[in-house]
C-alpha cells in the first residue's frame, strides 16, 4: 500500500507510522538484526514513505523513485549529510568528512578528487593488473579459494596502490590490512546510535585509528627530508591547503586517506565477489562476457583505462550486480530545515533514510526485479538512466566519488581473471546469498568457488582481431543530419571526475575550486562522436545532449 493511501494519517498531515517496537528502542532490535529485512517490511506494509522510532529519533524511510527525490535532490541547508554520519566520525577522525562544516567538508572532498580523474586512471591500469597477476601468482593449475577473502585482499592491495602510494602497499601492506579491516568492522547497525560503545569491535576500530595515524606521521616525516618526491594521493594531501592556506596536519591526512580508500574499496570487494558469483550462476551470461574479452584483448591484449571502455557487456553485469548487490543498505540525512513530501510534513531534526536494496527490487522501476538480466542496461532506454531509482552508488552531488575507480577496477580484475582461469561453484548456486547483518554487504561467508587454469586453445579469438563495439548506437545517429546538439551540464549532479574534458576539452574546463563549467554550448557537428562519449562516460551522469529539429521541435535525451 503506497503511502498515499493511508488517507487518516494524509488528512493530519502525519506519515505512516510503524507500530511495534519496544519502549525507548523503538525498532532498534528488529533493525540491529537485519537492516535490509526491517526496511523491506516497512516498505511492503506502508509503501514509499513511512515513520517509526529508533531510540528515541524519528524516521523516514524513502524508497521508490518521487521519494528518493527528496532525498537525492536536497540540498545541504535542507539535508544535513554530515549530522547524520556520526558513526564515521572514529574512523575518519574528529573535524574530518562528516564529522566537518559543510564548507570544510567539501573543500576535503575536493582534495581527493585530482586522484580519481580521468589521468590519474590512466595510470592506475597497469598498477591493476599487477595487483592482479601477484595475487593469482601461485594458484597453479587448479584450486579452491574462498572469494571474498580473497577479493577484499586483492582490492585493498589495489585501492592502497592506486591511491595511497607505495609506503602503504609494499612496506605496510599487511599490517595497513589489518588495520583496515578493524576500522571497517567499526561500521555496524549499533554504531548508528552508540558510536562509542564499550565493546571489543570499537575498541579495535579505535586502536587502529591511532595506529594508523601514527604511521602516517612518520612517512610524513620521512618524505620531508625526501628531495624528490612522489606523486600519489599521499603527497598530494601533504601539499594540499584549505582556501586559507592551512595545510592538512596529520590527523587530516589519516582521515582523508582513509575516506580515499573507503570510496575505492569498501564498495568493491563484495560488489567483486558477486560478479563472479552471478556470472557462475548464468553460464550463458559468462560465456558472452569471456567471448567479449577475448575478441577485445586476446589472450595477451593490454587493459587499459580505454580497453576497459570497450566491454559493454561485462559493465552491464557490474551494473545489475549494483542492482540486485547494492554494497550499502541504508544512506542517511538528518533534517536541517522542515519540509514536505506531498501532504506529510517532515521537522527539523527528523532523519531520512534512502535504501538502495529495496528501491532497486521494485517491479514498478525495474522489470522482473528479482531475475538478474544485464540486458536491462542496454538499448536505447536502459534501466539506469532513472537517476533516482538506481542508486547504488548513492544519488545527486553527494554520490560517492569513488564510483569510477569502483567500476574500472572491477572491469579489470576481471578482464585479467576471466582470461586466465575457469571458475566453478563448490556449492549449490542457492545457497550463495547477500549477509546483511553487516551495513557493507558481502556474500556470506564461507564463500568456496574452484578454478582451473584456462587452455590457450579455449580462446574465441587472438590478440589483434577487431574489438566489439564500445557501446550500443546512440539515439542521436538515428536522427537527420539537419539536427543541431547542445551541451548540457547539471552542475547538482556533478563532481568533478573530468572525464568529459578528457574528450572534449575545448567544450569543458575545470576552475580552481573542483567545478566543471561549459566553455560553448553548440555543438559542432566533427565534434558530436565525442561529445557523445563524454556523455556516455561521465561517472554521474551530469551532462546530456539536447537535439532541436529544423521544424522547431526539441527532444531531451541522455545519450549515455
Amino acid at each position: 500500500m503506497g503511502a498515499s493511501a493511508v488517507s487518516p494519517a494524509a488528512k493530519n498531515n502525519q506519515p505512516p507510522e510503524a507500530k511495534g517496537g519496544l519502549p525507548l528502542l523503538g525498532q532498534m532490535l528488529n533493525f540491529a538484526r537485519n537492516p535490509y529485512q526491517f526496511a523491506k517490511k516497512l516498505a511492503d506494509d506502508h509503501g514509499e514513505f513511512v515513520s517509526f522510532k529508533l531510540m528515541g529519533q524519528r524516521i523516514f524511510l524513502l524508497t521508490g523513485e518521487e521519494a528518493s527525490t527528496l532525498f537525492y535532490r536536497g540540498t545541504d541547508e535542507q539535508l544535513d549529510q554530515s549530522a547524520a554520519y556520526k558513526l564515521m566520525t572514529p574512523i575518519f577522525g574528529e573535524g574530518l568528512i562528516f564529522d566537518a562544516p559543510n564548507d570544510k567538508k567539501n573543500q576535503q572532498l575536493k582534495m581527493l578528487m585530482p586522484s580519481l580523474r580521468m589521468d590519474a586512471m590512466r595510470n592506475h591500469s597497469g598498477k591493476i593488473v599487477q595487483e592482479v597477476e601477484d595475487a593469482i601468482a601461485d594458484w597453479g593449475d587448479s584450486g579452491e579459494i574462498d572469494l571474498v577473502d580473497f577479493m577484499k585482499r586483492l582490492t585493498i592491495n589495489t585501492a592502497s596502490h592506486c591511491l595511497l602510494g607505495r609506503e602503504f602497499r609494499y612496506e605496510l601492506s599487511e599490517e595497513f590490512a589489518e588495520i583496515y579491516h578493524d576500522l571497517e568492522k567499526g561500521v555496524s547497525p549499533l554504531a548508528y546510535h552508540f558510536p562509542n560503545l564499550p565493546i571489543p569491535r570499537f575498541r579495535q576500530r579505535d586502536r587502529a585509528r591511532q595506529r594508523l595515524q601514527d604511521l602516517v606521521g612518520k612517512i610524513v616525516k620521512r618524505r620531508e627530508s625526501q628531495s624528490e618526491k612522489p606523486t600519489d594521493m599521499f603527497q598530494s594531501l601533504i601539499d594540499m591547503r584549505y582556501e586559507d592556506g592551512t595545510p592538512l596536519d596529520d590527523n587530516e591526512i589519516t582521515g582523508m586517506l582513509v575516506g580515499a580508500i573507503f570510496a575505492g574499496h569498501h564498495t568493491s570487494s563484495g560488489t567483486a565477489a558477486w560478479v563472479l558469483l552471478e556470472l557462475l550462476k548464468h553460464p550463458g551470461i559468462l560465456r558472452n562476457v569471456r567471448g567479449e574479452l577475448d575478441e577485445l584483448l586476446g589472450s595477451r591484449g593490454e587493459v587499459s583505462f580505454q580497453s576497459m571502455r570497450e566491454v559493454p557487456q561485462l559493465e552491464n553485469v557490474l551494473k545489475e550486480v549494483l542492482r540486485l548487490h547494492p554494497p550499502l543498505i541504508i544512506l542517511m540525512r538528518k533534517v536541517a530545515q522542515s519540509m514536505r513530501f506531498k501532504d506529510y510534513q517532515i521537522e527539523e531534526g527528523d532523519m531520512l533514510w534512502a535504501v538502495p536494496p529495496v528501491t532497486h527490487r521494485m517491479s514498478s522501476l525495474f522489470d522482473n526485479p528479482e531475475v538478474f538480466d544485464p540486458d536491462r542496461f542496454a538499448g536505447e532506454n536502459p534501466e539506469d538512466k532513472r537517476l533516482m531509482a538506481y542508486q547504488p552508488f548513492g544519488g545527486g552531488k553527494h554520490k560517492c566519488s569513488g564510483n569510477a575507480f569502483a567500476m574500472f577496477q572491477i572491469k579489470a580484475i576481471f578482464a585479467v581473471l576471466l582470461r586466465r582461469y575457469d571458475f566453478d561453484l563448490v556449492e549449490s548456486p542457492q545457497s550463495y546469498v547477500d549477509d546483511y547483518k553487516e551495513m557493507i554487504v558481502q556474500p556470506l561467508s564461507p564463500c568456496r568457488v574452484r578454478y582451473r587454469r584456462r587452455a590457450e586453445s579455449s580462446f574465441a579469438s587472438e590478440f589483434g582481431k577487431s574489438a566489439p563495439a564500445a557501446a550500443e548506437g546512440c539515439p542521436f545517429h538515428q536522427q537527420t543530419e539537419s539536427a543541431s546538439l547542445k551541451v548540457v551540464l547539471d552542475s547538482h549532479l556533478c563532481q568533478g571526475h573530468a572525464m568529459c574534458i578528457g574528450e572534449a576539452p575545448e567544450y569543458f574546463s575545470l576552475d580552481e575550486e573542483g567545478q566543471m563549467h561549459l566553455i560553448k554550448t553548440d555543438v559542432i557537428a566533427a565534434d558530436r562522436e565525442r561529445l557523445e562519449k563524454a556523455v556516455r562516460f561521465c561517472p554521474n551522469q551530469a551532462l546530456r545532449l539536447e537535439a532541436s529539429t529544423l521544424g522547431g521541435s526539441s527532444k531531451a535525451a541522455a545519450s549515455k
